[in-house]
């Protein structure tokens, strides 16, 4: 399962996630339905075992129940939005709708990798071999304008949805055989094939209002703001400016005990810039109150101005325990270019990360080893063994190599010039049929020069994480002249380029996709052949490989964590050998400025500065 992106930092853990499947295991030893038999309705549901907490739970481990209500909280944002309707793959809709506005059945506690309680409906029941999931629906669930949550608003939601909605609902619909209402406020989803996530993915759809977009092309209306079950609704907004949320007083979940410590806010705004650095000096001058710095070396000097040393801006470092994610410079295969494993190999070689880090971020920061480095679902060093060789066997010989023999990412002496791997760069595009030439230029044997484009979005922002990656590019493109490779940079602004990447009309650009500890349907929608072709997917490197896409089945359907750690190494080492994405660097922790007046309680998630924590269990309370 995978979250919305709302806070965009890749980070990694401080601390081992071993306890975190050593506890999973042991819940999936407790008692289960033998097979075919229907588990009784419950509070929630774990991927294995049972749910940590307890039915009747006062509220989630990491949210204060003693958070007071009220105060005001702005955000800025680096870019611009032209739609108010965030479930569509046509245009970009503000931050915030999507979490605020709208509700699910059920939600996450971001204290657990992959357990789901009851939100909007009151219990969930499955069978052992998850085959259906059944939802009955609180009576008490209300939309924003007081109309209950009915069956049918679920029912049209989710096939809605799956055939006209953004394609990350898509892949896990098609897999959907029959909804059919049970009951004046049940529901049954019977699935078409076998895959455990799917009773959870479908407590965690977005329930609309059918009513509102009767008459309406769902699949192209941008116009229209969503009316939703959420705490919040959207007040006030001006296309590409700011948009102003406001807590519904008469919210039906207010007193939920999953929502208890949760949206304490009265009033929650984002407003847009023109890239990061007019952010931060909007954040200076007091116009936002959070700022979230991703460069290590600017946190340490450029954090010395009269707000911090008066103590009304606080600096806060806030450690979590998440896989690093992906972040850096993608290779489009679906280019002649970079079709061949030995080019983008040389690509990788080519980029001195030592000389890059220290030069931007004083050396302090890792590199991004594997697509779920610093968490237990990582690649381990060395030929596969075990359950991961296993997996990999069949399809040995279409592997590219390093999947089964290993892989690491190539290490540089720290010094400019990187004569060594430069070298071996050379050696691997000679190899590829590529040689230095006339005016020394990399050329192919009919002496066409080894030429392509690096796609960047002005200013940064949202797509990378949110810094501007122009520094990073500009060094890297030195490095790549000493091999007669002489790119175009294209920076272009935000409406632009993302309809370039959602098309794949790019040879190079910057990439960030977070992962999670659950990972599950949405790596399909990240790396499958079918995805390769789905405009606005995230295969933005176009990999077709059928090892991926089995190690991605064999993680759906494992019955306990062992299997399904081991799919997962398997495919974080086809993913990170196939040399598609030019690694970059994460945090160890997310380094937040603040206003002094917002505060978090001192219990974190799991997940820690994500998706789950901030605004929602962030309070007002001035000094």
């Amino acid at each position: 399962m995978t979250g919305s992106v709302f806070f965009r930092a890749l980070g990694a853990a401080l601390v081992a996630l071993g306890p975190v499947f050593a506890g999973a295991e042991a819940l999936a030893q407790q008692a289960a339905p033998a097979p075919g038999e229907t588990a009784a309705p419950a509070h929630g549901l774990a991927m294995y075992g049972a749910p940590a907490l307890p039915e009747g739970f006062a509220q989630l481990p990491y949210a204060n129940p003693d958070a007071p209500k009220g105060g005001r909280v702005r955000y800025g944002e680096s870019g611009s939005f032209d739609s108010l309707n965030p479930f569509i793959l046509q245009g970009r809709a503000p931050q915030g709708l999507r979490e605020y506005v709208a509700e699910s059945l059920m939600g996450r506690s971001y204290d657990e990798a992959f357990t789901l309680y009851c939100l909007l409906c009151e219990s969930v029941a499955t069978d052992a071999a998850r085959s259906y999931v059944e939802f009955t629906l609180r009576p008490e669930a209300r939309f924003s304008d007081g109309s209950p949550v009915t069956v049918e608003d679920v029912i049209w939601s989710f096939e809605t949805l799956g055939t006209q909605g953004h394609p990350r609902y898509q892949n896990a619909w098609r897999k959907v055989a029959l909804v059919e209402q049970t009951g004046e406020r049940s529901l049954k989803i019977t699935f078409s094939e076998a895959d455990r996530e799917l009773a959870l993915l479908m407590g965690l759809r977005p329930v609309l209002q059918k009513a509102q977009w009767q008459g309406r092309d769902f699949a192209t209306t941008t116009d229209l703001v969503p009316i939703g079950s959420g705490p919040y609704r959207l007040v006030q907004a001006e296309m590409g400016k700011f948009v102003r949320y406001e807590r519904n007083p008469d919210w039906w979940g207010k007193d939920l005990p999953f929502n208890n410590g949760l949206w304490n806010f009265d009033e929650i705004r984002h407003d847009y810039f023109g890239d990061a650095n007019v952010i931060f000096e909007a954040f200076k001058g007091g116009e936002i109150d959070v700022w979230r710095e991703l460069n290590a070396a600017n946190w340490g000097k450029n954090f010395d101005f009269p707000a911090v040393r008066g103590g009304r801006v606080i600096k806060a470092e806030v450690p979590h325990q998440r896989p690093s994610g992906i972040n850096g410079l993608v290779m489009n295969t679906r280019r002649p270019v970079f079709a061949d494993w030995r080019v983008r190999e040389a690509m990788t070689l080519a980029f001195n990360f030592e000389f890059i880090n220290q030069a931007l971020n004083d050396g302090t920061e890792p590199r991004i080893t594997s697509y779920f480095s610093n968490s237990t679902l990582a690649m381990q060093p060395g030929p596969a063994t075990g359950r991961v060789a296993e997996l990999l066997a069949p399809f040995a010989a279409d592997l590219v190599p390093g999947v089964i023999e290993g892989y690491a990412l190539p290490v540089s002496d720290g010094r400019e010039l990187n004569r060594a791997n430069t070298r071996k760069a050379m050696a691997l595009l000679e190899e590829a049929g590529w040689t230095v030439g006339e005016g020394g230029v990399l050329r192919d044997a009919a002496g066409a020069p080894f030429s392509f484009e690096i796609l960047l979005r002005q200013g940064g922002g949202y797509w990378f994480g949110p810094y501007d990656p122009q520094p990073v590019v500009d060094i890297y493109l030195e490095a790549l002249s000493r091999l007669g490779i002489f790119p175009k940079v294209t920076a272009i602004d935000d409406a632009q380029y993302q309809s370039r990447v959602k098309s794949f009309d790019f040879d190079m650009a910057w990439y960030l996709r977070a992962l999670t500890l659950s990972p599950g349907n949405e790596q399909s929608y990240y790396w499958s052949a079918s995805a390769a072709e789905e405009p606005g997917s995230g295969n933005w490197m176009g990999m077709k490989v059928p090892a991926a896409e089995a190690m991605i089945g064999a993680m759906l359907n494992a019955r306990d964590p062992a299997e399904f750690t081991a799919a997962v190494r398997a495919l974080d080492r086809i993913l990170t050998a196939g040399r598609y994405v030019i690694p970059a660097w994460f945090s160890r922790v997310s380094r937040i400025a603040h206003i002094d007046a917002l505060h978090y309680p001192e219990r974190l998630p799991l997940y820690g500065d994500w998706t789950g924590f901030q605004p929602d269990v962030w309070w007002y309370e001035a000094q």
